[in-house]
């Protein structure tokens, strides 16, 4: 995977991050989302380098190849404003200011909240498959809670979830990468699946993940409820799966319209892992958006 990319490990604020890089041209940095890592782009990274983009694929805290701090009593350091601060750490030791912004999942959740912390930093913005946090949250429906039941298992205090999925991780995550999404094994990359079960086995990741949900249900709900309309000043691309949980649960375009100053969404075959299912057509899609979004003519 990713031949001809760079890897490196960058500290930022005590945190390593652990990142891919390829390309020359506008930076595009991707994010990936629970249960995967960076290897989520393995497909789509290098068709946006051939598109002259510079593409750097990271790990978020927690997750992979990152750092995995232990978690703080308030779990202020696994929230989505945390990750979103290591990842604009990242870009801005790597040389840029200014960067296209795409994550999928947990990785569109803290691209959203990269997206209004650090306005300036971000030319363009893609969210895959996400609604708000505060809408999922704020309104929790019975129907959304039987389908995103992850949420509530994995937010439960330690060492409860943790010593629950180490019993038998391969099934824990399995079932959550094959339910969730009318997806199955055949719809993953054998070299991709692998990097995830990879992580799957790693006692720290496990426990990041862990955090990172339960900060969800916690600090970063009252975030985005603090921040309740504000909305993203950058030009923002919304992506989903047409045969998804959340396009079945939601009207996702409307439930970003009053988030975004400049929004367009397009739905994508398959369900919620479709940059897995179906890289070649998230790519035509991306680079559509970012070459119509140029960091020349949003910039200032």
């Amino acid at each position: 995977m990713f031949e001809g990319f760079e890897s490196g490990r960058i500290a930022v604020d005590g945190v390593e991050i652990a990142y891919v890089a390829a390309g020359a041209g506008e930076p595009v940095l991707m994010l990936h989302g629970f249960p995967q890592t960076k290897a989520l782009w393995a497909r789509i990274a290098p068709a946006l380098v051939g598109r002259g983009y510079r593409v750097i694929c990271a790990d978020l805290r927690g997750y992979g190849a990152s750092g995995k701090p232990p978690a703080q009593p308030d779990l202020a350091n696994y929230s989505f404003r945390a990750m979103a601060a290591d990842l604009a750490g990242l870009m801005r030791a790597l040389g840029y200011e200014r960067f296209h912004l795409v994550g999928h999942d947990r990785g569109a959740r803290v691209a959203h909240r990269l997206a209004l912390d650090h306005p300036a930093a971000v030319a363009s913005v893609t969210l895959m498959d996400i609604v708000p946090t505060a809408v999922l949250l704020g309104d929790l429906r019975s129907d959304v809670a039987k389908s995103y039941w992850h949420w509530f298992f994995l937010a439960q205090p330690a060492p409860f979830p943790e010593r629950m999925i180490e019993a038998k991780p391969d099934l824990f995550y399995e079932t959550c990468l094959f339910g969730w999404g009318a997806a199955g094994p055949a719809d993953f990359d054998a070299e991709q699946l692998a990097a995830y079960r990879a992580s799957w086995h790693d006692v720290e990741a496990i426990a990041g993940g862990c955090n990172d949900y339960r900060a969800a249900l916690t600090v970063d709900l009252a975030h985005d409820l603090a921040d309740q309309g504000e909305r993203i000043s950058a030009p923002a691309l919304i992506l989903y799966g047409a045969s998804g949980a959340m396009a079945k649960l939601y009207d996702l375009p409307a439930t970003w319209e009053d988030r975004c100053t400049t929004m367009e969404a397009r739905a994508i075959k398959g369900g919620h892992f479709f940059p897995d299912s179906a890289p070649g057509e998230v790519a035509e899609h991306v680079a559509a958006f970012l070459s119509a979004h140029s960091l020349s003519d949003v910039a200032g």
